[in-house]
């Protein structure tokens, strides 16, 4: 039986406090979520690490960013964060690497967070995590596709897109090539 992974695990103990907190049962949250009630237990358990999308339906939910949710499970909050040090969360399914660029801190409207995908990587949100998120994507290596509610950009590398997002996000490396992008959050 392999290691439980202590990110998953903090994390799943996160959810099961943000679903108890609000008197919920699983059933609640799967009809809230639109996520299985076995996912959902899964994932509180740590038994499976939950995808970006699945996080970012449970976000939605429970009305914070992905960051905010990442950084509810990490140590307490320093000023300065060394490359070295910053929070590093993979998304195993759909090759997506999520590296947390600006020192969590709660109450703050704006995180920084590094993307990368490799070639031929596609992540579909189906809703964002806080309604009126304000984003920012700056491709530093490679092409990317944004997706914005059926409107689509191509970005090449240099280039920026800002969106406020209440809908439907899609986001595939459009090279051959992996991609590496800014994505600057703001909260409404």
């Amino acid at each position: 039986m392999a290691a439980l992974d202590p990110v998953d695990a903090r994390l799943g103990a996160r959810l099961a406090e943000l679903r108890a907190e609000r008197g919920w049962s699983l059933g609640e949250l799967a009809d809230r979520s639109g996520v299985s009630r076995s996912t959902l237990s899964r994932a509180e358990r740590a038994e499976i690490s939950p995808t970006a999308s699945l996080l970012n339906r449970l976000c939605h939910v429970y009305g914070r960013t992905m960051s905010q949710l990442l950084s509810e499970v990490e140590a307490e909050p320093a000023l300065l964060v060394r490359a070295a040090e910053q929070p590093v969360w993979e998304d195993r399914t759909s090759g997506f690497v999520r590296r947390s660029v600006s020192p969590p801190q709660t109450g703050l409207r704006a995180e920084l967070v590094e993307g990368r995908l490799g070639a031929g990587a596609d992540i579909a949100y189906d809703r964002p995590p806080v309604p009126g998120l304000e984003q920012h994507v700056w491709v530093l290596e490679g092409a990317l596709d944004v997706t914005v509610q059926e409107t689509e950009h191509h970005l090449d590398a240099g280039d920026s897109l800002r969106m406020r997002v209440w809908g439907a996000t899609r986001f595939r490396c459009a090279g051959p090539e992996a991609v590496r992008y800014v994505l600057a959050v703001v909260l409404p």
